[in-house]
C-alpha cells in the first residue's frame, strides 16, 4: 500500500519558520511492536535544518516506547493558517543537553513552568514531505455535511461499549480535527487528515472521500489508527481495522472498525477499551 504522492527530500527556509510557533499542531505517527500504526499530538514537532527534525518530550507515553523500538515515523504539521506538512523521518536518537534543549526549555510555555519542562530532546532524519497544503476547507465541509448523513443512515449497534459518549462526541463536534495513520510498504506510517469523519454507531467511523480522496482511495484493507482533537486540545487516539469502502445512501466511504481507545491527554495517560483489568498491588517493594 502506497498513498503517499512524490515528496521532496528537504525543507526550505521559509518551512522552517513555519515550523517555529508552540501554537501549532504536530503529530507523529510511530509502528508499535506487532506492526500496527500509532497517532501521539506532539506540539514541540520542528524542522531544526533543511533534513533534520526535532521535539521534546515533558510527559510519558506510548510513541516514546514504540520509537526506540522502530525508528520509522510519519509527521504531520498543521499552523494556525491551515497550512498542512506531511511526511515521514526516521528517529535517530535523543539528547538531554545542547542547543535544542535549550530551545525548548526557553520557549515561554516551558521557561516560566513550575511543574515540568523538555527533559529530552528527540531527534530525526527526514525521509521525505509533501510540501506546504491548504487545507481544502470547502470539500472537508461538505465532506462533514455528507459524513453525518452516511453515519446517520449506517448506525449499527454492537455489544462491545468500545466508543463512549466522550469518544464519540470527540469524533462528532464539528470543528474538531480527526486524522487517519497507515503503516505503508515502506514500513513508515502515514498520515492522512480526514476531518471530515464520523461515529457510525459504537465501534465504527466513516469518511466520505471528498477531502484527500487521491490517497484515500489508495487504501487497502489493514490496521489503522486514528486520532481526534479539539481546539482547546483534548484528544483520543484509537485503532481498528480499515475494512475498505462502501455505498452509504450513494456516499462512497471509507469505514474503520474500532477496537482499541487509549486517552494519549495528561496527566495520567492510558488504555480506555478493552478496559484494563484493576491488579491488586501486593509487592510495595517495587
Amino acid at each position: 500500500m502506497n498513498t503517499q504522492k512524490p515528496g521532496l527530500d528537504t525543507f526550505s527556509e521559509s518551512d522552517i519558520r513555519s515550523f517555529e510557533p508552540e501554537m501549532k499542531i504536530g503529530l507523529l505517527a510511530t509502528v508499535n511492536p506487532d506492526g500496527l500504526p500509532h497517532l501521539t499530538l506532539i506540539s514541540s514537532l520542528r524542522a531544526n535544518s533543511p533534513t533534520t527534525m526535532t521535539w521534546g518530550q515533558f510527559t510519558e507515553g506510548m510513541s516514546k516506547q514504540f520509537i526506540r523500538q522502530n525508528p520509522r515515523t510519519g509527521f504531520l504539521i498543521m499552523s494556525l493558517n491551515k497550512e498542512v506538512w506531511r511526511g515521514k523521518a526516521t528517529f535517530t536518537g535523543t539528547c538531554r543537553s545542547g542547543p535544542d534543549y535549550d530551545f525548548y526549555n526557553n520557549q515561554p510555555m516551558f521557561r516560566y513552568n513550575s511543574y515540568f519542562g523538555i527533559h529530552t530532546v528527540y531527534n530525526m532524519d527526514l525521509a521525505e514531505h509533501t510540501g506546504r497544503e491548504e487545507l481544502p476547507m470547502g470539500r472537508i465541509i461538505l465532506g462533514a455535511v455528507q459524513g453525518m448523513a452516511a453515519a446517520a443512515l449506517s448506525r449499527r449497534g454492537t455489544t462491545k461499549p468500545v466508543l463512549n459518549a466522550f469518544t464519540r462526541g470527540m469524533l462528532d463536534k464539528p470543528g474538531n480535527l480527526k486524522f487517519l495513520a497507515v503503516v505503508e510498504d515502506d514500513g513508515y506510517p502515514y498520515i492522512i487528515p480526514v476531518l471530515q469523519a464520523h461515529s457510525a454507531g459504537s465501534d465504527r467511523i466513516l469518511f466520505p472521500l471528498t477531502a484527500y480522496g487521491d490517497e484515500l482511495r489508495g487504501l487497502k484493507p489493514s490496521p489503522a489508527a486514528f486520532f481526534s482533537m479539539s481546539l482547546s486540545m483534548e484528544d483520543v487516539a484509537l485503532r481498528g481495522e480499515f475494512l475498505g469502502f462502501r455505498r452509504v445512501g450513494g456516499i462512497k466511504c471509507g469505514e474503520i472498525r474500532v477496537n482499541w481507545v487509549y486517552n494519549s491527554m495528561p496527566p495520567v495517560p492510558g488504555q480506555v477499551y478493552p478496559p484494563v483489568e484493576i491488579q491488586q498491588v501486593t509487592d510495595f517493594n517495587v
